[in-house]
């Protein structure tokens, strides 16, 4: 299993699903409960997230491995990962998870932790739930025809739910 000294749940669905909109709504809700989020999200492309141009982005481009960029405001690690895709535990050591009350995860289906899956029976994909024995509750704008089983439905546009659902199953009461 994940190892994770505070509350972890994921969500995954295919792409297109609405996985990302629907955090970017979370996100704020948590935070007005008074909780510290921490977010890890697994990226199929590559992609940058620093500036060409910038200081950071040529510095990483010319060969650093690993780029810290810093501020008042905040700082971001930037690292090459040369070998292989890191794995979710691998991820979580770089969180100061002192300083938070709860990591939300978007992707990484086939890692061992608690998962939402996002369906839209409309998109016409198969749901996920049945590869992956580690989703929990099914999130959707309609009951897929095949029904979810035992797991938990949630209501994929009522952010206020999902929170709750977090909430209630996920953190001390």
């Amino acid at each position: 299993m994940i190892e994770c000294t505070i509350p972890l749940v994921g969500f995954i669905a295919h792409s297109g699903t609405g996985k990302t909109t629907l955090l970017c709504k979370l996100l704020p809700l948590l935070r007005l409960r008074g909780l510290r989020v921490g977010m890890v999200k697994h990226a199929h492309h590559r992609f940058e997230m620093d500036t060409p141009g910038k200081d950071s982005y040529e510095l990483r481009k010319a060969g650093a491995e690993q780029m810290l960029i810093s501020s008042r405001q905040r700082w971001a690690l930037l690292s090459e990962n040369l070998e292989e895709e890191p794995r979710l535990n691998e991820l979580l050591a770089k969180f100061d998870q002192q300083r938070l009350d709860l990591i939300l995860v978007e992707g990484f289906k086939p890692e061992p932790y608690p998962k939402i899956e996002c369906h839209r029976p409309s998109m016409g994909k198969p749901l996920l739930h049945t590869q992956h024995p580690n989703v929990i509750a099914v999130a959707c704008d309609e009951l897929p025809a095949e029904g979810i089983g035992d797991l938990d439905p949630l209501d994929l546009n009522n952010v206020e739910q999902i929170a709750d659902y977090i909430c209630h199953h996920f953190l001390p009461q």
